[in-house]
């Protein structure tokens, strides 16, 4: 699949529905897909930010998947972003706890740290894994 992500980040939320909210709203990401349960809940949904992609959908639906995650602690994703100073901006404006402040990292990026309402890690900067 040319230009489809390789690696897409799986989480699942107690309320998918304010995780998309948040990811889109504060953090920028764009909807690609919901599909939701005859109940409301997140079956499974797709956001999307740059040409990645993180996956996610509500607890407790049951399959292999979610009874593999049942037990799981918070998850960490870094997501680059060319001005991390402004994403910051936006992310503190929707409320965002912030865990560390936009920093200048020794081996060259800038860097900031947040934590969402499940616990959650979602680090933005200008590190570009495999760039040259």
């Amino acid at each position: 699949m040319a230009g489809a992500p390789s690696i897409c980040p799986t989480l699942v939320y107690t309320d998918a529905k304010a995780a998309i909210k948040l990811l889109t709203e504060a953090f920028g990401f764009t909807e690609v897909a919901v599909y939701e349960g005859e109940d409301g809940s997140v079956l499974h949904a797709e956001l999307a930010y740059g040409n990645g992609m993180v996956m996610l959908g509500s607890k407790g639906k049951g399959g292999v998947f979610d009874t593999a995650m049942a037990d799981a602690g918070p998850a960490g994703v870094y997501v680059v972003v060319e001005d991390v100073d402004a994403h910051h901006k936006r992310a503190v404006e929707h409320g965002v706890e912030i865990l560390m402040e936009p920093t200048d990292q020794d081996y060259g990026s800038r860097d900031y740290m947040s934590r969402d309402p499940e616990g959650n890690i979602w680090s933005f900067g200008t590190y570009a894994p495999g760039a040259a």
